[in-house]
C-alpha cells in the first residue's frame, strides 16, 4: 500500500520539529559561562559550584583573609585550604566560608594561622563552567571534583594510593566572621552532622549540616578546643580529621546538606536532593538546570567572547538571591524563630542598594515565580523585624547600605502582575517602612524634607545624609505610584510629594545636589569630584543624576535640555587628574563616571531624555566593550550579587530600566545581531540588529513588528507581548526622537 503524500508531508514535519527540538536542546549555555571572570581585581567573584539561587555556593578558598579575597578566592592566589560551601558573590564585605573540607595525604602541609592545612595549585590544572569546578591539589595528587544541588555540594576527590585524610574545619573564620560555637557528631561510619554558628555580617548566623561520605572512614579525630570571647567561653571550636586508606585513582564522594534551620532540617535536604553517591548524575542535573534558566535568553553572533560575557553576566545574575528555607518550607527568621513556608520557597542574600536598579527589573523577565517569592520573603522579614529588609541573608538584617529598596522591587512586581502576593499588606509594609521615625534619619527627613548633614540618627554608624535624601525620595515615588494604582489618594498624594524631597538638596548657585545643615544652609566649599562622609561611596558628580524617577524636573532645575547635556557632557568628560587617589569604589571610570559602583548606571542612558541618543550608544558601547571583558580581571568594580552582571545582560539587549518601576526601557545599543527572551507566557520577545558591529554601533531607526518607531524607550507591554524589535544600525549617528528647541 502507497503512503499518502500528506502523511509524508506530516511525517516530515514532525521529524523536522524533533530535530530542531534537538537542536535547540544541544546547546549548551554552561559552556559559555567562565566563572573565573571576575575572580580578579575587583570583582570579589568566586568560581565554584551552585545551582541556580542556590543555596549552596561550594567554591574553594585560598585560606588567607583580605578585601582581595572577601568571596574566598583570588585568582592571582596559588594555595586552597579548603572547600567550603558558603560564598557571597561579589560584595564589599567578608563573610560565610561554612563548612570546609580539605582532602590530603600524609604528610600535609600547614603553615602558621590564618593559613593552616592547605595545598598549592596551578590554574593549569583547573577548570570551571556552570555548576562545576576542578581543581588538582599538587601536593597531594588529588582531583577535586564540585558540583551542586539547591541545598547540597557534591564533592568528589580522586586520590593517589596513600594514606589519606580529610579534614573538616568548623573552627576557621576570615575577614568579618568570627566563629561562635560548632558541634560535629559521628552518627555512623560514613554519616557526620553538626553545626557552625557565627557572627559577622550576618549577625547570628546559623549553619547546620549533614555530611554522608561514599566509603565509610577507618578513624575520626576531633579536635574542640574552647572559644573565648570577652574573657568568657562562648562556644567550642571544632576540627574533625577523617583518615583512609586509598588506592591509585580511588573515588570518594562527600555529599553534604545546610540548613538554617536544623540537623533535622539538614538531613532531610540531604535524602531529597542527593540519596545516592553519583557525582555524574548531580552534575547532569544541574548542568541540565542551568541550561534551561540560560537558554531563557538567546543571543547570536560570530564574536565568542561576547557570547561569553553574556552568559556569563546572566549566570552571575542568577547567583543570588538564595534560597533560605528548607525541602520542608522551614527556614530561621531574624526574630531568632522557625517559619514555615506555605507552598512558597523564602529567599534571603538580597543586596538591595545594587540590585533594585537592574538585577530584580531583569528576573520579572527571566523569574516571574522566583519574583513572587522574593516579595512574599520581604513581607515575612517585615513581620518578623519589623521593618522590610535593607541588605538581609541568613535570618539577619545587616543594615547595610541605604533607603528601603525592597520597595521598588515590590512596586515594579505589582505594577506587572506578578505573583499571587497580598498587594494591600505590601503596601502596608512599604509605608510603614518609610515611617520608622528613629531608624536611619527617616524622622529627620520627614521634619526637614531632607536629611541634614548635622543631625544624625544616634545608631547610624556612617552619615551619607545626601544619598539617603535621594534615596528615600526615589523609593518614596514608589510607594506613591503604586498607592495611586491601588486607588489609595491619601497615601498617593503623601508619597508623590515626599517623592520632591530631592529637590530640597539641590543648589543652584552651584548646580549640584548638596548637603544641608539643620538651619538650610548649604555645606561651604563643597566640590563635586570630592569624596565625603555625606554621599555615598561616591561624589557630587556621580550622585546628582539619582532622581530616576523625575529626570524631566532634574532637567528643568538645571535649566534646560541644552544646559542638562551640558552637565552630562562634563559627567564623562571632566577627568580625575592622575594625582587623585580614587576610592576603592571608584573603578571603571570615564570621567566623573564609575561604572564600577552602581550610582552611575542609569546615567549612561539620560543623554536619551535631551535628543542626545548617540552619546548614550557610544559609551554603552564603549563600557560593554572595554570593562566587561573574558578574563580573570574582567569585571571593573564588585559584582554586588548580580547588579554588575544584570546592567550588561540588559544592555546587551539593547534597553535598560532608568527607572525600574515606570515599565519603561531606555534604549541604549544591541551587542548582537539576534536576541530572543523567552518569556514565561510562551512568547517571545525578538531584538534584531543584522548590520551591528564594534563599528556600527549607532542605531539608523527601529522598526517595531514591522512598523517604523521614534521613541527611545520600549515598554513593558511590549516586550510581553513579544514584539519583534528591529535595529538598522550604522557607523555614524543619528537621532532616534525629536529634539525640541530649547526655551531658555
Amino acid at each position: 500500500m502507497k503512503t499518502p503524500i500528506h502523511l509524508y508531508l506530516f511525517l516530515a514535519c514532525i521529524f523536522a520539529a524533533c530535530n530542531a527540538t534537538e537542536e535547540k536542546q544541544e546547546i549548551d549555555y554552561s559552556s559559555y559561562v567562565n566563572p573565573f571572570i571576575g575572580t580578579d581585581f575587583t570583582g570579589n567573584t568566586y568560581p565554584g559550584a551552585q545551582a541556580p539561587f542556590g543555596m549552596v555556593q561550594l567554591s574553594p578558598d585560598n585560606g588567607l583573609p583580605g578585601w582581595d579575597r572577601i568571596s574566598g578566592y583570588f585568582y592571582p592566589d596559588s594555595t586552597i585550604a579548603g572547600f567550603s560551601h558558603t560564598h557571597l558573590s561579589g560584595t564589599g564585605a567578608g563573610d560565610l566560608y561554612d563548612i570546609s573540607f580539605m582532602p590530603v595525604t600524609l604528610p600535609y602541609n600547614e603553615a602558621q594561622a590564618p593559613l593552616g592545612i592547605y595545598s598549592k595549585f596551578s590554574h593549569e590544572d583547573e577548570s570551571a563552567s556552570a555548576g562545576y569546578y576542578q581543581v588538582r591539589l599538587k601536593d597531594y595528587n588529588i582531583n577535586v571534583e564540585l558540583t551542586a544541588t539547591e541545598r547540597c555540594g557534591i564533592q568528589r576527590y580522586t586520590f593517589p594510593k596513600a594514606e589519606a585524610a580529610i579534614f573538616l574545619n568548623l573552627k576557621k573564620a576570615m575577614n568579618w566572621d568570627f566563629t561562635n560555637d560548632s558541634y560535629i557528631e559521628v552518627i555512623d561510619s560514613v554519616t557526620i552532622q553538626g553545626y557552625r554558628f557565627s557572627d559577622g555580617w550576618a549577625r547570628d548566623q546559623h549553619i547546620y549540616f549533614r555530611t554522608r561520605f561514599s566509603k565509610p572512614f577507618e578513624k575520626v579525630e576531633l579536635d574542640t578546643t574552647a572559644i573565648i570571647k570577652d574573657n568568657k567561653r562562648i562556644g567550642t571550636a571544632t576540627i574533625a580529621r577523617f583518615d583512609f586508606n586509598t588506592q591509585e585513582g580511588e573515588q570518594i564522594l562527600v555529599n553534604t546538606a545546610i540548613s538554617g534551620v536544623s540537623m533535622e532540617g539538614a538531613t532531610k535536604n540531604l535524602e531529597a536532593e542527593v540519596p545516592e553517591n553519583n557525582f555524574d548524575k548531580y552534575l547532569a542535573e544541574v548542568k541540565a538546570n542551568w541550561n534551561r534558566q540560560l537558554g531563557k535568553i538567546e543571543v547570536k553572533g560570530n564574536n565568542q567572547n561576547d557570547q561569553v560575557n553574556f552568559y556569563t553576566a546572566l549566570y552571575h545574575s542568577m547567583i543570588a538571591p538564595t534560597i533560605y528555607s528548607d525541602v520542608d518550607g522551614a527556614y530561621y527568621g531574624p526574630d531568632k524563630k522557625i517559619h514555615q513556608t506555605d507552598g512558597w520557597v523564602n529567599y534571603s542574600t538580597f543586596s538591595l542598594w545594587d540590585t533594585f536598579r537592574a538585577a530584580h527589573p531583569l528576573f520579572t523577565y527571566t523569574e516571574p515565580e522566583r519574583v513572587n517569592d522574593m516579595v512574599k520573603s520581604f513581607m515575612a522579614f517585615h513581620e518578623q523585624n519589623g521593618r522590610l529588609p535593607v541588605w538581609n541573608f541568613y535570618g539577619s538584617e545587616t543594615d547595610m547600605m541605604i533607603g528601603y529598596h525592597a520597595v521598588p522591587v515590590i512596586v515594579d512586581a505589582y505594577l506587572k502582575g506578578i505573583g499571587d502576593f497580598d498587594a494591600e499588606k505590601a503596601l502596608a509594609a512599604c509605608v510603614a517602612t518609610a515611617n520608622i521615625d528613629g531608624y536611619r534619619d527617616i524622622g529627620a527627613y520627614k521634619k526637614y524634607g531632607y536629611i541634614p548633614y548635622n543631625v544624625r540618627a544616634h545608631e547610624s554608624s556612617d552619615n551619607w545624609s545626601l544619598s539617603r535624601t535621594l534615596e528615600y525620595a526615589f523609593d518614596d515615588y514608589c510607594i506613591a505610584v503604586m498607592a495611586e494604582k491601588m486607588g489609595n489618594k491619601e497615601i498617593a498624594d503623601e508619597f508623590y510629594k515626599r517623592s520632591q524631597n530631592y529637590k530640597n538638596v539641590y543648589n543652584p548657585s552651584t548646580s549640584f545636589m548638596q548637603p544641608r545643615d539643620d538651619k538650610g544652609n548649604f555645606i561651604k566649599d563643597f566640590k563635586a569630584d570630592d569624596y565625603t562622609p555625606h554621599i555615598c561611596e561616591s561624589n557630587g558628580w556621580q550622585y546628582f543624576w539619582s532622581v530616576q524617577h523625575d529626570i524631566n524636573s532634574l532637567i528643568d532645575l538645571v535649566g534646560g535640555k541644552n544646559r542638562f547635556a551640558q552637565k552630562l557632557d562634563s559627567m564623562f568628560t571632566y577627568h580625575p587628574s592622575s594625582n587623585d587617589e580614587l576610592p576603592i569604589f571608584s573603578t571603571g571610570m570615564i570621567g566623573q563616571y564609575a561604572h564600577g559602583n552602581e550610582p552611575s548606571h542609569h546615567v549612561i542612558y539620560l543623554f536619551n531624555a535631551v535628543g542626545h541618543e548617540n552619546r548614550t550608544q557610544e559609551y554603552i558601547a564603549k563600557v560593554m566593550n572595554e570593562l566587561y571583558l573574558n578574563t580573570p580581571a574582567g569585571l571593573c568594580g564588585n559584582e554586588d550579587c548580580g547588579q554588575m552582571s544584570a546592567w550588561y545582560v540588559f544592555s546587551a539587549m539593547g534597553f535598560y530600566p532608568v527607572n525600574p518601576v515606570s515599565g519603561k526601557y531606555e534604549i541604549g545599543t544591541p551587542l548582537f545581531p539576534e536576541m530572543k527572551l523567552h518569556l514565561a507566557n510562551g512568547k517571545t520577545f525578538t531584538v534584531v540588529a543584522p548590520n551591528v558591529s564594534k563599528k556600527n554601533i549607532y542605531i539608523r531607526s527601529i522598526k517595531i513588528d514591522g512598523h517604523p518607531y521614534d521613541k527611545t524607550y520600549l515598554t513593558h507591554e511590549q516586550i510581553m507581548n513579544g514584539a519583534t524589535v528591529e535595529f538598522e544600525m550604522g557607523d555614524t549617528p543619528k537621532a532616534i526622537g525629536v529634539i525640541f528647541e530649547e526655551k531658555e
